[in-house]
């Protein structure tokens, strides 16, 4: 049997967080009552003019330029025609020859090296509606609250080899699209969901076998789980010496299974013209110039930026700069105490914290606990005020009282005991309460010493300084 390489290219749908819909006047809020953020035009109304957004189109320029494409100055939206309950004009307004953005590129770390994966092109299109099947209803639903709201497509080239490299690749483009404000990410409202196009061929070929496209795949994890089932389908297929029909699959989370949804189209399938009820998007180099100028510092140049800082390794860093949101918290508390300290703070109970009850790190407004309160603890912890233990015992009232850590540690008596003869008392009564264990540490069973310093910590409510208490018990033992 042939060992098999496969090729993956990804289809990702950006919902841009417009207030309005890309033709429209009509609200993108997500959850109100079906069918009541439509009008004559998301409706597809016979004789309804559409009109284009222009921040929009500024949002989509600004995803290009973000992803290193050319800018097409000059781009042409397209009737793409299709029959679908949820599409009631019976075509959706895309763009097919002329996009607003192409032949970009981003790099992303998977498998333990880095790599480039091309960009073909991005366009504008505006979303479906939704179709909605009751269960035990033997009818469907339609609610076009959600169509006319405006994506923009990235599509990518099939330059992914494994489920790993697509997953860092969408996390890379998750993370530029999330940093810049043009989507709020939410995947679980198809906010950030992708097509996955999965196909496998004989190791040291170049020709393309036969594609399958996953749709609608809306987690890291799901994409993860569905491309490497799918890859295993096809080798499956083509080792019982059958063929790969090129079709669209649904991926079942629950069962960790794809299956057959419909035939693939092609583009001649779809019979794409000008739209005629639309002139040409022409953006000024004034407005390049200037939109240019409003991109923040990315994901990757901030990680490359913070691993100096931090000195913590890349799966670290990665995690701090996940949102921008973490990443300005974290920043502005390291501007205040050590960075590698209150990025360990920030990675260890800061994110407990919010896994606890149920906060996106993204958020920092979900939690009362200041940037400058964390480097006050940090400080508090790096200065010997009070232990480390003590530090992680009582985050979680710092995190929910937004308080000062150091008023809450002088209220609550918590400073550390570093008075040598305040300890050597202890740890006297400690060393004659336990003569079995001197014993045994002076006949060279050292690491008793550990037990030692946890009776210290226990006697003296965690407030001892440990470094200070393994001295004082290094020189009487």
């Amino acid at each position: 049997m042939p060992a098999y390489e496969a090729v993956i290219g990804l289809e990702v749908h950006v919902q841009l967080a417009t207030s309005s819909k890309l033709f429209c006047s009509c609200p993108t809020t997500f959850g109100k009552p079906a069918n009541t953020n439509v009008c004559e035009v998301c409706s597809g109304m016979p004789g309804a003019l559409p009109v284009p957004n222009r921040q929009a189109v500024h949002y989509a320029v600004l995803v290009g330029l973000a992803t290193n494409c050319i800018i097409n100055r000059h781009s042409i939206f397209a009737r793409k025609n299709y029959f679908y309950p949820d599409l009631p004009s019976g075509y959706q307004i895309s763009q097919f020859d002329v996009p607003i953005c192409e032949h970009g590129f981003l790099e992303i770390a998977a498998d333990g090296s880095r790599k480039k994966i091309g960009i073909t092109r991005i366009h504008m299109e505006n979303d479906a509606g939704k179709n909605i099947h009751l269960q035990g209803e033997n009818l469907s639903y339609v609610d076009l609250n959600r169509a006319g709201t405006p994506l923009v497509e990235i599509v990518s080239e099939p330059d992914m080899r494994s489920a790993s490299e697509a997953v860092a690749y969408l996390k890379a483009l998750y993370g530029i699209v999330t940093y810049l404000g043009v989507c709020d990410g939410n995947m679980e409202e198809g906010s950030f969901r992708c097509d996955a196009n999965v196909s496998i061929r004989p190791v040291g070929t170049t020709s393309f076998g036969t594609r399958t496209e996953l749709k609608n795949v809306n987690s890291f994890r799901n994409v993860q789980h569905a491309i490497e089932y799918e890859i295993a389908r096809q080798q499956d297929v083509l080792e019982d010496g059958e063929t790969v029909i090129q079709e669209t699959r649904l991926y079942d989370a629950v069962k960790n299974i794809t299956t057959s949804m419909r035939s693939k189209e092609e583009a001649h399938d779809y019979r794409y013209f000008p739209d005629p009820d639309i002139l040409p998007v022409e953006i000024s180099e004034e407005e390049l110039v200037s939109w240019r100028a409003e991109l923040p510092e990315l994901p990757q140049s901030r990680g490359a930026r913070f691993a100096a800082m931090t000195g913590l390794p890349e799966a670290e860093v990665e995690v701090l700069v996940q949102s921008r949101g973490l990443a300005d918290y974290f920043e502005k508390a390291a501007a205040r105490a050590d960075a590698k300290k209150v990025a360990n703070m920030v990675l260890g109970p800061l994110l407990r914290e919010c896994n606890t009850r149920g906060i996106s790190p993204s958020n920092p407004t979900a939690w009362a606990m200041k940037p400058e309160a964390l480097a006050e603890l940090v400080t508090l912890v790096n200065d010997g005020v009070i232990s480390a233990k003590i530090a992680n015992d009582i985050f979680s009232d710092l995190f929910d009282a937004g308080v000062m850590p150091a008023d809450y540690v002088k209220e609550k008596g918590l400073v550390q005991i570093s008075d040598s003869a305040a300890l050597e008392a202890s740890i006297d009564e400690i060393l004659a309460s336990n003569p079995d264990e001197v014993a045994a540490y002076r006949g060279g069973k050292t690491k008793l010493i550990s037990f030692f310093v946890g009776q210290v910590m226990r006697a003296t409510k965690g407030k001892a300084n440990p470094s200070l208490v393994n001295k004082l018990l290094l020189q009487k033992l």
